[in-house]
């Protein structure tokens, strides 16, 4: 059984775009479809938290893709929930990146 047979998902990697501005200069906020159905495998974590600067993050869902291009600053969105990323986990095999584990939590 080989790694990709265990993907049985689809996600799609969202990456934030400077919109149009406001009347303060400040650009709106713009999510674009950066990847659109790749292939995943989403699990419910156990008790695993994520400490970002001063707060400590539960992280709802636990997601696991191949090696793509994905970053903490991006977000996922599986059928109709959005997520945000709070970790990206590189795991590699003998010598290269393998695949990525993603902890993420609900955007609300």
């Amino acid at each position: 059984m080989s790694y990709d047979t265990l993907l049985i998902n689809l996600c799609t990697v969202q990456r934030f775009t400077a919109g149009a501005t406001d009347g303060y200069g400040t650009p709106a906020k713009t999510w674009a479809n950066h990847l659109v159905n790749q292939a995943c495998r989403w699990s419910t974590p156990s008790n695993n938290e994520v400490k970002q600067g001063a707060v400590v993050v539960l992280a709802d869902l636990q997601l696991f893709v191949k090696d793509i291009d994905v970053t903490e600053q991006d977000r996922i969105v599986i059928g109709t929930v959005t997520y945000e990323i709070i970790s990206v986990i590189r795991r590699q095999d003998s010598t290269t990146s393998h695949h990525k584990v993603c902890l993420l939590r609900t955007v609300k």
